[in-house]
């Protein structure tokens, strides 16, 4: 190994030729081998039916693999019970005890582990300090807000220490602001205790901001995996592109190939050059991928050399507060967005005639949608 380089953490979670089936004919994941390091952060992301909450739900225990195994700290765990596996869960709806004080609630997991008494006040007395409600120790599920109760919840996971931790779509019955919050708490409680999370979201902005590594499922396939930057800026087809951030979407031929780059001819007119990251060849039909940030307005289509200039018609603008959109007709798309800084919006007036302009590599061609 070169100086200088890290060393990955060695997996604690192993998936080997995992496949499921509740039918015998219809594969809801498919031949799955994916590893996931002790200590990460690693979101599974899809869209629903793609294969992201089986694949948690058999980790967890509560689904058995139709074919392969899992391990877990190297040992097969397929025909382990849930509550032998020392893993903690967080559930969308809480799964909290309306009878049992929020104290008692977190002490639950220490109870049937037979931890003794002082043990379990010491550790749920950890607990509550840790997620800032000690004063509310006494009260039951139903006198707290969802906020509090997912705490609750997460600190119920947390409280015996277990070697990993299930979230399942965890924030999805919060509101925008509470859930943002919540995903930085969630962040920070990983970084300061260094637990591995397993995540399940279809929220691709949750799993951008909390990831180490994102999986994005589709049909029970894993399409990549990757750093939440590398996911944006190098997706590897169609579906990833469009499903990690916003993006815009231009159909063509590959016309000529040099190298990395290819040169476009646009079903809707115009030519690009572009980055060849999925095509077949040269004659293949493409889809260009460009995000809405890497894209340039101009009035009179002067660009320097180099850079892909295209006309365009303004249909409508959209103010969101920290950013405007521009919403054009490009080549046949009518849904074409261009990013804007606040204010620049009121400068495009509808039906206005513009060019935009943007970089061969910051347009991918990808395989045809």
């Amino acid at each position: 190994m070169e100086a200088g380089m890290v060393t990955p953490a060695p997996a604690l979670v192993r998936f080997s030729g995992i496949q499921k089936t509740y039918d015998g004919e219809h594969l809801v994941v498919k031949n799955l081998d994916l590893d996931i390091r002790k200590g990460e952060f690693i979101t599974l992301l899809g869209p629903s039916g793609s294969g992201k909450t089986t694949t948690l739900m058999m980790l967890a225990g509560f689904e058995v693999p139709t074919h392969g195994e899992i391990y877990l700290a190297d040992r097969p765990i397929k025909n382990v019970p849930p509550h032998k596996r020392d893993i903690g869960m967080v559930f969308q709806n809480y799964a909290l005890f309306p009878h049992l004080t929020i104290a008692e609630n977190i002490a639950f997991p220490l109870s049937v582990r037979n931890t003794s008494k002082a043990d379990v006040q010491e550790r749920v007395s950890a607990a509550l300090r840790m997620i800032k409600m000690e004063s509310l120790a006494q009260r039951r599920p139903g006198q707290l807000s969802g906020g509090q109760q997912q705490r609750v919840a997460l600190a119920r996971a947390l409280v015996f220490n277990p070697q990993l931790v299930l979230m399942d779509e965890p924030l999805g019955a919060l509101d925008k602001r509470l859930r943002e919050q919540m995903q930085l708490e969630i962040k920070q409680l990983h970084e300061t205790m260094g637990i591995t999370i397993v995540y399940v979201t279809h929220d691709q902005s949750e799993a951008l901001t909390m990831s180490d590594r994102i999986a994005v499922f589709n049909d029970g396939i894993v399409q990549q995996i990757d750093r939440p930057d590398a996911l944006y800026e190098h997706p590897v087809n169609s579906f990833v592109a469009h499903f990690i951030g916003e993006n815009n979407v231009l159909a063509g031929t590959v016309e000529t190939i040099d190298k990395e780059f290819c040169r476009v001819v646009l079903a809707g007119g115009g030519a690009v050059t572009a980055r060849a990251v999925n095509i077949s060849g040269a004659g293949a039909s493409t889809s260009l991928s460009v995000r809405p940030e890497r894209i340039a307005i101009v009035p009179d289509g002067s660009t320097s050399d180099g850079v892909n200039r295209l006309p365009a018609k303004v249909q409508n603008t959209i103010y969101l507060g920290d950013h405007a959109l521009a919403v054009l007709e490009v080549a046949g798309n009518g849904e074409f967005m261009v990013k804007l800084q606040p204010g620049a919006h009121h400068s495009l007036t509808q039906g206005e005639s513009v060019f935009i302009t943007f970089r061969p590599e910051d347009c991918l061609a990808l395989d045809p949608v």
